[in-house]
């Protein structure tokens, strides 16, 4: 599809990719979230921790591919058009959304860094992205977790804002993400 070419719908890929990053946003803090349910220091809980860790890095490598798509093909058209107002609060949510799913895999790729552990990723071990340190580990450990509680609300926020256009504004931001379509 050429890319000035304006559907009312985003491409399949684009599609695709949106749902398998709520499967892997799901699963991230799945995992992090059921940990504690065993004890410290046992397999399944490093399994857990581990398996957040990988699932982390494969948000971060899924982005790029959900940005290079955006930038790819253009996003089509709410109709009928919402408010200025509303266009800038959905923009800047999308904003943050990206950073979320950039900083947060950072962030906790530097904490394990900084923290001297192993960065786990499927049967590899990446590389540390800066020397240890453990008061920086803790520090941006606990950045990475208050972030961590943000995008619960912020996920929240942008479902209950495509519901909200779905049944109330009763406008076409939910179906243009919806799968099923033919472009």
């Amino acid at each position: 599809m050429p890319i000035n070419e304006q559907t009312d719908q985003y491409h399949k890929a684009s599609i695709a990719l949106h749902w398998l990053m709520l499967v892997l946003f799901i699963s991230v803090y799945a995992t992090i979230e059921l940990r504690v349910l065993f004890e410290k220091g046992t397999e399944m809980r490093d399994f857990m921790k581990s398996l957040h860790f990988m699932l982390g890095l494969t948000v971060f490598a899924t982005v790029w591919l959900r940005l290079a798509m955006r930038m790819k093909h253009p996003v089509p058209p709410i109709t009928p058009a919402p408010p200025a107002w509303q266009e800038m609060l959905a923009k800047m949510a999308h904003v943050a959304l990206y950073a979320l799913m950039i900083g947060m895999p950072l962030a906790g790729w530097l904490a394990l860094s900084a923290a001297g552990k192993p960065i786990p990723f499927f049967g590899l071990e990446l590389p540390a992205l800066i020397g240890a340190n453990k008061e920086l580990a803790h520090q941006i450990k606990e950045v990475h977790e208050f972030v961590g509680t943000l995008g619960y609300f912020l996920i929240g926020a942008h479902a209950a804002a495509a519901l909200f256009h779905h049944y109330v504004k009763r406008d076409n931001t939910l179906l243009r993400m919806l799968p099923g379509k033919t472009q």
